[in-house]
């Protein structure tokens, strides 16, 4: 029996199969079903906005629009690094808190506050796209696109007296494009000194809130409520043009210092000068500079065969560091040949000036700085100056600080005042900050070494020359320290080309811009780029800033 079943199995199974293919393919391949339609194509273009906003909501923005940039590469850099990233900003959201709590704790009868439970979850956020921004600043701006669906587990614990309260949130939906600015960039690793991060428009914010394992969120007027605060809080705190800034680099290490204010400096007069001539006097003058600057050191005249000379001449120097800064004073007898012999020096800390206010010090001349050198003990005579200190003023144009508002029928204005022109002119002093950046598509007859020449006042200033390029990146700033606002003057910048050989030296101009100051007076600052006159296609880039006292 057992062998006629497992024959009878083998000719079933043998008929079955080749029987079935038969079936299935008469059915399902040979004869086509009627009730399938053909799908409708139809072109774009037919489509109606709603229509085509329900057929591309998640289309990525690399794809509609060609200015952002696709990164995928940066989405896979998240996902892998998304379990230390977690960690580590719940560490710092742990230590930000806790001086947070530690205030609330004592308040309204709350004994302790804390976290039970604090993860984002599994899911990082997903970046669609980059834009990036080319502007004249010396600074980099990208606008990503940032779209979070996480789920996060974070249960915050509130202990009373008698009550234990448990708030839980679960469900975070974040989608915004906030504004990353990496300024001002320097030649130290990573080659910016700050981040700022500010927010183009109000987030969308979607989230879960559980109270006592109840969903909060369920009820209509409470949800759109707490939406709308959370909206509103985060504009006032990052919107436009609301920053975060967060320092990279500190101190000098960074960014070069920006100048602060300007030191008024009236040499009046000397008294009792030690004698250095043959003839038993001395031909003084003195030399004077601010600590930590690499400007060239100015100077009086000189006054001959004088021991008890006066000057009376006034100096105005830059500010950059109040703190640290002092003003170095060297008093020198001027020969016709060899080097010119030291007759003493001093120093005065410039936190010892008052603001706006002359003050007249006599000041003990010594030998150097050194308190223990017995030759600091012979007398060396005395120096009378008179020094104040002007501040600079903010720039107008900066918004640092919560805008100021007017409300009017249910209109916001914002607020921003320009100086007008009497306050310019009654300004006793300012400073014109002038940063030649840099050069492109220059070109020379019989050589391209470019560097830049810059001509104001009959002062003339020169950038380094660098050799062989039609595209030369220059960065440097120079001053001018100034009475009063230049409102009807220009400043001329020159690009030249030397070229040095065999003692034998030509030069050649490969352009020029006059630049006219009043807009740089009204506006605070300027940066563009500038087509240089007398040249093919020559550009150059300047920014120039007028800083008040």
């Amino acid at each position: 029996m057992g062998f006629i079943n497992s024959l009878l199995e083998i000719i079933g199974l043998g008929i079955g199969v080749p029987l079935g293919l038969i079936v299935g393919y008469f059915l399902f391949l040979r004869f086509e079903p009627k009730d399938v339609k053909d799908p409708l194509s139809r072109p774009l273009h037919e489509f109606d906005t709603r229509s085509l906003l329900d057929l591309l909501p998640d289309v990525p923005l690399w794809v509609k629009h060609p200015d952002f940039h696709r990164v995928d590469w940066l989405n896979s850099f998240l996902r892998y690094m998304w379990p230390y990233l977690d960690q580590a900003v719940c560490n710092l959201i742990r230590s930000s808190a806790q001086p947070i709590f530690a205030e609330a704790v004592g308040r309204y009868q709350l004994k302790a506050v804390e976290f039970e439970r604090l993860s984002l979850g599994t899911l990082p956020p997903a970046i669609h796209g980059v834009k990036v921004h080319e502007t004249n600043e010396n600074e980099l701006v990208l606008e990503p696109v940032i779209r979070w669906a996480g789920n996060p587990n974070i249960i915050l614990v509130l202990k009373l007296l008698f009550l234990r309260i448990r708030i839980q949130l679960l469900d975070v939906q974040i989608s915004m494009v906030p504004r990353i600015v990496l300024k001002p960039l320097v030649p130290t690793f990573p080659c910016f000194a700050s981040i700022t991060v500010s927010l183009l428009d109000k987030p969308q914010v979607d989230f879960g809130l559980k109270l006592f394992n109840g969903d909060m969120m369920a009820i209509p007027l409470l949800y759109q409520s707490v939406q709308e605060a959370i909206r509103k809080q985060i504009a006032n705190l990052y919107l436009w043009p609301q920053t975060l800034e967060i320092p990279i680099l500190d101190g000098p290490v960074g960014a070069m210092k920006k100048p602060v204010g300007i030191i008024h400096v009236k040499v009046i007069r000397a008294h009792k000068l030690p004698k250095r001539d043959l003839l038993g006097t001395s031909d003084p003058y003195v030399q004077l500079r601010l600590s930590g600057e690499k400007l060239p050191a100015k100077r009086t005249t000189v006054k001959m065969n004088n021991l008890n000379p006066e000057w009376n001449e006034s100096f105005n120097l830059t500010v950059k560091d109040l703190q640290s800064q002092v003003l170095e004073l060297h008093v020198y007898d001027w020969d016709k040949f060899g080097p010119h012999d030291k007759l003493g020096m001093q120093v005065v800390p410039l936190t010892s000036i008052l603001s706006h206010e002359p003050k007249e010090f006599i000041l003990n001349l010594v030998r150097n700085q050194n308190l223990n050198d017995p030759h600091n003990k012979k007398p060396r005579g005395q120096l009378t100056v008179e020094l104040s200190y002007h501040p600079l003023k903010e720039d107008s144009h900066r918004l640092s600080r919560p805008l100021e508002r007017h409300e009017s029928q249910g209109i916001e204005s914002e607020v921003i005042e320009r100086p007008n022109e009497e306050d310019l002119n009654s300004c006793q002093a300012g400073l014109l900050l002038v940063t030649v950046q840099g050069a492109e598509d220059v070109e020379g007859k019989r050589h391209t070494n470019p560097y830049a020449l810059v001509l104001f006042r009959g002062e003339e200033r020169k950038t380094k020359s660098v050799k062989r390029t039609r595209d030369p990146c220059w960065n440097e700033e120079f001053q001018f320290v100034l009475e009063e606002a230049p409102l009807k003057e220009e400043i001329r910048i020159q690009v030249m080309s030397k070229r040095t050989k065999f003692c034998f030296r030509s030069k050649e101009s490969l352009g020029y811009v006059d630049i006219n100051l009043s807009d740089v007076v009204f506006n605070g600052h300027i940066n563009e780029k500038f087509n240089l006159i007398n040249s093919r296609n020559g550009v150059i880039h300047v920014e120039i800033r007028w800083e008040m006292t």
